[in-house]
């Protein structure tokens, strides 16, 4: 992990030693603000217009090839939005179109409007990107004690606190609140720290309420005062309620079978810093231009330079390369960051729900260029093919490859069944199952919490979580049963396995869900 002192861009100046003599040396002083691209391949002329011009066939063409359904883009050049359509539906089977104004579900672009709300409350001096969390939050405890005093709101923007990648999700797909999920994260192991990347939706949320609780009020009120409503943002919100209040607002589209289908819903509230925002892309063109402009917006400055860098600069290594030729990719404060071919910084993110959201954005600030674009299906490319094959275009001039292609391709691993008997199939003869009173009773497990085994007919139920949420149990090989888990698994046939174990001839006296187990916390033992 690369380390970066945070200080102000202005006040860096490297120096180039000029060797003059065998026996002196003279040093020259440049300000890297006059040359902030030196190796940079130039922009070919008129190439950025160009690609605002293209936009309405790469639209067509992706939207053609994916079948998502709806699509908005916005383009930002130079400080102004000189692009903002829709296309395609709102819902599928419905007249209703998809407008510039159409309201979408971020995803996970929510982290980088969340970070900028950091941001703008670091450079009022509410608090560093150094404080620790538990000087805002002082009931928040990890595994690790040393862990704990010392993580920063910067350590959690960046994934690098040693949590497990995801960790907490599988609480919020049961029904937990962001309060209850965010307090059991002290019983998961943890990775190293500040030298491991490990992206996990309620790191971002810890180091947005961390921010918040400095601000003293809720981060969905604070982000709407600090950014949302000093941008204009008016149809922006990381309340689910806003968006389903909202008339233009894009329905989601699960994906299956080749096909999208409008049946899916998020309410991300849980975790709304890190992905339940939602707004459309006039709104989000806005957002972009204060960051293409430093933290300016309309002459006014939101938040000073040396506040907003660090949000945009690698503070971790998100993707170390592979191999010696391969360049590797960064992460900053909710921000992917790298460099594009032709040597330019650049910075975005990308958004995804599988239950029917794909949404990107990325900006090139040396080019005064940024391009969001929203859908509402499930991800399959077709964004990120977008803003690829505009950013293409506008930096050289012409597409380098099949874009849509290569997303498309990359993003097949979302659609693979994800619990451990969804590929194998049930045993032709498989060995009995002793009674169901064998099993049936209360369960307790001190991270997911209590379960029930309930007898249900002829059949068996597993119920979890707050909410009670119940799954039939059939019946797979022996003392293992096999169930659909919720959420996004549910919807790629996952199945799952329970399996029962203690003396023979005795009740049970625990089980395992394997799906559950990736951080050794899926056993759950009979009260």
């Amino acid at each position: 992990m690369i380390f970066l002192k945070k200080v102000n861009v202005s006040s860096i100046i490297p120096v180039l030693v000029l060797s003059c003599s065998p026996l002196a040396a003279q040093t020259v002083a440049i300000d890297v603000q006059t040359v902030p691209n030196m190796d940079a391949v130039a922009i070919p002329s008129g190439s950025r217009e160009q690609a605002v011009e293209a936009l309405p066939a790469i639209i067509d063409s992706v939207m053609k090839r994916s079948q998502v359904p709806g699509m908005a883009v916005g383009v930002v050049l130079n400080g102004k939005t000189v692009f903002a359509q829709g296309y395609g539906k709102r819902e599928l089977g419905k007249p209703e179109p998809v407008t510039a104004q159409t309201v979408f579900l971020t995803a996970s672009v929510s982290k980088s409007l969340s970070s900028t709300v950091a941001a703008i409350e670091v450079g009022k001096g509410h608090l560093a990107w150094d404080d620790a969390v538990t000087r805002y939050l002082p009931d928040f405890t990890l595994r690790d004690h040393y862990v704990t005093q010392h993580a920063t709101i910067a350590d959690f923007l960046a994934h690098r606190s040693g949590l497990p990648g995801t960790a907490g999700d599988d609480l919020e797909t049961l029904g937990y609140t962001r309060d209850q999920v965010l307090a059991r994260l002290r019983l998961l192991p943890l990775y190293s720290f500040r030298t491991s990347y490990h992206y996990a939706n309620f790191s971002a949320t810890i180091g947005a309420e961390a921010v918040a609780a400095a601000a003293k009020k809720p981060f969905e009120d604070l982000a709407r005062e600090e950014l949302f409503l000093p941008l204009g943002m008016n149809a922006t919100s990381y309340y689910y309620h806003d968006y389903e209040a909202q008339d233009n607002r894009a329905s989601l589209h699960v994906y299956e079978q080749g096909k999208f289908q409008p049946r899916g819903q998020r309410n991300a509230d849980a975790q709304a810093p890190a992905g339940g925002a939602s707004s459309n892309v006039i709104d989000l063109a806005e957002w972009l231009k204060l960051l293409l402009a430093n933290g300016q917006y309309q002459g006014k400055r939101l938040m000073p330079t040396e506040a907003l860098l660090p949000v945009l600069s690698p503070q971790a290594f998100s993707a170390p390369p592979f191999e010696l030729n391969a360049r590797p990719g960064f992460y900053g404060y909710g921000f992917n960051v790298s460099v594009e071919t032709g040597g330019r910084p650049a910075m975005g993110h990308s958004g995804a729900f599988l239950l029917g959201a794909g949404t990107s954005f990325k900006i090139i600030p040396s080019a005064g260029l940024g391009i969001v674009v929203l859908t509402n299906g499930a991800p399959v490319g077709a964004a990120e093919a977008v803003v690829a094959q505009f950013t293409d275009i506008a930096l050289y001039g012409k597409t380098t490859r099949d874009w849509y292609a290569t997303y498309h391709q990359a993003m097949q691993g979302f659609f693979a069944p994800q619990a451990d008997l969804s590929a194998q199939q049930r045993p032709a003869s498989p060995s009995p199952a002793q009674s169901l009173q064998h099993y049936v009773g209360n369960y307790e497990n001190a991270y997911f919490g209590p379960a029930q085994i309930r007898e249900s007919g002829s059949g068996m139920t597993l119920v979890l979580g707050p909410k009670g949420m119940s799954f039939k149990l059939s019946h797979w090989d022996g003392a293992t049963f096999v169930f659909t888990p919720p959420g996004e698994a549910e919807l790629v046939a996952s199945q799952a396995s329970i399996a029962f174990q203690g003396e023979k001839d005795q009740p049970a006296t625990r089980f395992v869900i394997k799906t559950y187990d990736e951080n050794g916390l899926g056993t759950w033992t009979r009260q």
